[in-house]
Formats: structure tokens, sequence, C-alpha cells
């Protein structure tokens, strides 16, 4: 969710809660659009991060340090001279926009006792931290002129105003009958209806509040009857009475461990995600973007990985599409035996220098026409029809031991991206890389010194206590598989699809039905088959899997398995 008006909200009545009356201590900024500020109020200290990152703009209190360059900039120099050891007084939010006003008291040169404005804009690209006195602007940490935007300038010794781009009402003070006659006048969705009216309020929280009525968020907002308008307003009254008592409830909604949203009200549409709550919306915003981040990281540096196996997967795809419709043109090798085996039977019959020849096929009563070169004889004819069938024999024979190798190799390279989507380290990422250069997709680099590899399998405690192991990549894999499991320990994979291979060590004893559904979900999730809404999944005792000689990594077989079908879902699954 982007910083809204509501999250503001919660991070106002935060910072009044730790930070009014509180001295700046410190002022670094560690980024070109980015300040970390050590506040120190009463015996405790506090450090707020501030970012205005065009594509993540952040604000948030945090433990954590950040180094500062050694020459300090122009911005930054500027707010040291003048707030540096200044009190803040007061921390507000104008209406329920995305801005957060800091009013610092300070003393001046002469020892007068000043206040000014640290103000900071949390609007996406447009996003600032702007040093205002009196409502003039004294600097900010970007600057933007006539040529940059036509609605307002930043810059020094311009006036500082919010500007108003659009006729949004404050939703605190919104009364009923505005409400009604803003939103349900608008013939576009209810969702759009209601955060295109109000400032502060996101899509997220629009469409939550349909949920919660039961309103289907894509009807027109101007065809509602007027009961459902009052279940709407109920609703969105509720949410505004929450901001207004600071009744925040910071939580983040993850599925299969992976966050997908954050809130600081409970959001009804995921009621399907697992909830994490937290005491303080920094703490949230901190767990929740290191997170995020950390797969959007790993997604960058997976880069290379990815364009390698792409790239190898266009070419043997297309090999192997080419292989298929070979192997179909072989298919008609028969009827050029049979026309050889005609010819031979009844060449004597065949006057020289006929271009056809008809007779009554005797492998299945029809008649059949079959063409001759005139310039050869019968026999020579049939010659040429066994040359033929004998080469579409031999190509036949070949194409399908090539076709299995090909798409041996294709589901090989799909379980490698079940891998690098699965990698959550660096040494994730250099177990893949290695394992690709071991099976010849990645040229080797010639090195004395042979890099230390920390990449482990995941490992899961199920809800009976038995511990499940899961492979990250074919080389784990095959470890868990035929070094970590015992013959009596079961293991389980994706019946058709590529993906991990999940060991449960059962220490000699039955595993309950629970654990098996938790591992086959554990299975289901780790395989390319996640995005589906049920997966098949083989599973047996491990003394039943047999690796096969001089085949690519991971590849097993085994016989009379059983199956069963698992939901790709590994919430309340405990990870070790």
């Amino acid at each position: 969710m982007a910083f809204d008006g509501v999250t503001i909200s919660a991070l106002v009545a935060e910072f009044n809660d730790k930070l009014l009356n509180g001295r700046l201590y410190k002022i670094a900024q560690t980024e070109s659009d980015e300040l970390l500020l050590t506040i120190k109020n009463g015996k405790n200290q506090y450090r707020l991060l501030i970012s205005a990152n065009a594509s993540l703009p952040l604000i948030y209190l945090t433990d954590k340090n950040k180094p500062a360059p050694l020459t300090a900039p122009n911005f930054c120099m500027l707010l040291r001279k003048h707030i540096n050891n200044g009190r803040i007084i007061s921390i507000t939010q104008p209406g329920m926009e995305r801005i957060v006003d800091f009013e610092i008291q300070h003393l001046d040169e002469l020892g007068d006792i000043k206040t000014k404005h640290l103000i900071i804009e949390l609007m996406g690209k447009h996003s600032n931290i702007i040093f205002v006195n009196e409502g003039t602007i004294l600097d900010s940490i970007k600057h933007v002129n006539s040529i940059m935007s036509s609605v307002r300038q930043v810059l020094p010794g311009k006036e500082y105003f919010i500007p108003h781009t659009s006729e949004k009402l404050n939703p605190l003070d919104v009364e009923k009958e505005v409400f009604f006659k803003t939103v349900f006048s608008k013939p576009m969705p209810l969702s759009k209806a209601i955060y295109t009216s109000f400032t502060g309020i996101s899509p997220t929280i629009a469409e939550n509040i349909c949920y919660e009525g039961k309103f289907d968020s894509s009807m027109p907002a101007n065809v509602l009857e007027h009961g459902d308008q009052n279940i709407v307003w109920m609703y969105f009254y509720q949410l505004i009475n929450k901001v207004k008592n600071c009744d925040f409830i910071p939580t983040i909604y993850e599925k299969n461990g992976k966050p997908e949203e954050y809130g600081v009200t409970i959001l009804s549409t995921y009621s399907d995600c697992t909830t994490t709550s937290f005491e303080s919306i920094s703490t949230l915003l901190e767990t929740y973007y290191s997170k995020k981040n950390l797969y959007t990281r790993m997604r960058q540096k997976s880069v290379d990985l990815r364009k390698i196996v792409t790239n190898a997967l266009e070419r043997d795809n297309k090999k192997y599409n080419i292989q298929l419709k070979q192997l179909k043109d072989t298919e008609k090798k028969d009827k050029f035996k049979e026309y050889g085996d005609l010819l031979t039977t009844y060449g004597y019959s065949i006057k020289e220098g006929s271009k056809e020849f008809e007779t009554v096929n005797y492998y299945n009563g029809k008649t059949v026409k079959i063409t001759l070169d005139p310039t050869i004889s019968p026999i020579e004819n049939a010659k040429k029809y066994f040359n033929k069938y004998s080469k579409l024999k031999r190509t036949s024979e070949a194409l399908e031991t090539i076709i299995v190798e090909t798409k041996n190799s294709i589901d090989y390279l799909e379980s490698i991206n079940v891998a690098i989507d699965m990698a959550t380290t660096e040494d994730d990422l250099k177990a893949i890389n290695e394992e690709l250069v071991q099976t010849g997709f990645i040229k080797k680099k010639h090195t004395n010194k042979k890099a230390k590899n920390n990449s482990k399998p995941l490992h899961f405690i199920s809800s009976d206590g038995f511990d499940m192991y899961v492979g990250k990549n074919n080389i784990q894999n095959e470890h868990l598989t035929f070094k970590v499991a015992t013959g009596n320990d079961w293991w389980f994979h994706s019946k058709s699809f590529p993906g991990s291979h999940v060991i449960v060590k059962c220490n000699n004893q039955e595993l309950p039905d629970n654990t098996f559904e938790e591992a086959a979900r554990l299975a289901a999730f780790y395989s390319k088959g996640s995005n589906q809404d049920k997966v098949e999944i083989d599973y047996i005792q491990k003394k039943h899997v047999k690796k096969v000689a001089g085949a690519m990594p991971g590849f097993v077989i085994y016989h009379t398995n059983y199956s069963m079908i698992a939901e790709p879902n590994i919430n309340n699954i405990k990870e070790i």
C-alpha cells in the first residue's frame, strides 16, 4: 500500500508520542534524497529516517544507523546551521494530506527564539523535504523549477503552499450529506468514487470499505440505492473515527511467507493471508519494506542467471518443437515399406515406363496408387521406397532418443527457474551458478580459489513435530534425497511440474496425516505449479527412489508411488 493519509496519521500519532519536545541531536543526509535525524527526548534517543525517494518515499523511526558522507551536502549544512539542537514543538498532518509538518523551535545567532518548519511531502515522484520559515521556502532536498512543474515551484525564496491539483475533500470533517452528494453522484466504480473524493484515502482503503459493506467495488457509485448508500457511509465513518481516535492496528499481511500488503487498520480484503500485528507503525514499515527489498534485490541479482536459463529454454523449446515435427514426418515410413513390398510382389505385371501403379494393398484390402519413376524398373522403384523407409526408420529411432534428452533438458531448466525464484540469499544464487557450470550451461572460469557456499536447504517443522527439508536447487535436492534421507523417510515431489524434493524424517515412526498434508503443500508451493489452485503430489519412501546414471542433477525415477492433491499454500507451517 502506498503511503496514504491513514498511514501518515498513524505515524504522526506515534511521532507525537515519542518525539514531541525532543531535541534534534544530529542531522545527517545519508543519500541525495534522504535524511537521518537523531532526536533525544528525555532519557530516550530515537532515529528518524526520512526518504523523498521518488519510487519509495518513507518516514519512520528506526534503530539502524547509516553512514553519512564526510562532506555534508548544502541542504544538510543549512539544517544544521538553523535547527541543530532545536526542539520539536509540534508534529502535524494538514488535513489528511500525505504530509508531515515538524515545527521546530531554536535560537538564532542573537539568541532569540525562532520557529521553523521541516515539511515532509510523501507524494510519490513529487516527494520532497522542504525547510520553511514563515511561509517562505529556505531550501529543499529537491529543487523544482517552472520547467519541471507549472503548478508549484519549490525553490529558495518562493512561497510554500500545498498544491490543490484536485477538488478533494478532507475526510476528517466531511458531513454525511456532503459525502452522499460527493460520492454517489459520480458515474464511476464505487471504490474509485471514494478515493477520488477525499484526500488521504488510497484505493486499498476504498476497496476495503466496499468489501466490508459487501459491495462490488466496480459497480457505478451513482446507481446505489439509499439503504446501500447508508451502509457505505457507515463503514467510511467507522474508518474516520478510528483515525480521529488514533485507534490503529499496524498489521502486515503475508501469503506463503511473502509480504502482500500492510495496513494500520484491519484490511478484510486480505482475510486469506497470515497476519502479523505490531505495536509500532515504524517497526511495521521497516519490517515490511526490508522483506519487500529482499525479494526486489534478489530479483535484480538473479537477472543474469535468469537470462542464461531463459535463452537456453528458448533454444530447447525451439529444438523440441522441430524434433516433434520431424518425428511426425517419419510416421509415413510404414507406408513406404508397404509400397516396396507391393512393387516387389506385383512388379512383373507393371509395364515399363509406367508413372503410376494401382493395386489392392494386401495389408488392409484397400486400393492404393503408387507413384513410379518411369526412368527406372519396378524393382528399382521398390528399392527406392525401401531406402526411404530405412532412412525414416533410422531418423525415428534417433529422434525418440533425442526428444527425451531435449525434454529432460527443458524440465531441468524449468527446475532451475524454480530454484531462482526460491533464492533468498546470494549464496543460493552462487549455488545455482555452480550447478549450471557443472551441467555446462555456463562456461567454467578457471580460478585457484573455491568459494565457500553457505546455501542450505529450507527446514520446516510439521505440526506433529517432524523435520521437513526442502531443497533450494537440484544439488541440494540430490543431497537431501540420497545423503540426508534414510530408507524409511518419506519423499515428496510435484507429479507434473519441476520443483523441489521434500524430505520428511520419520525416525522410524508412522507419519500422521497432518504431516503428510503439510509436506505435500511444501512440495506444491516450491514447484512451478505454485500458481495453480491444486497440485498433484507424488510421495513414496526414500528407499524406492533411484538416481539415473548420467542424468541431470535432481533427476530421479520411482515406481509404485502414492499420490495426493495439495494446495500450494504454506501458511502456518513453521520454518526453522
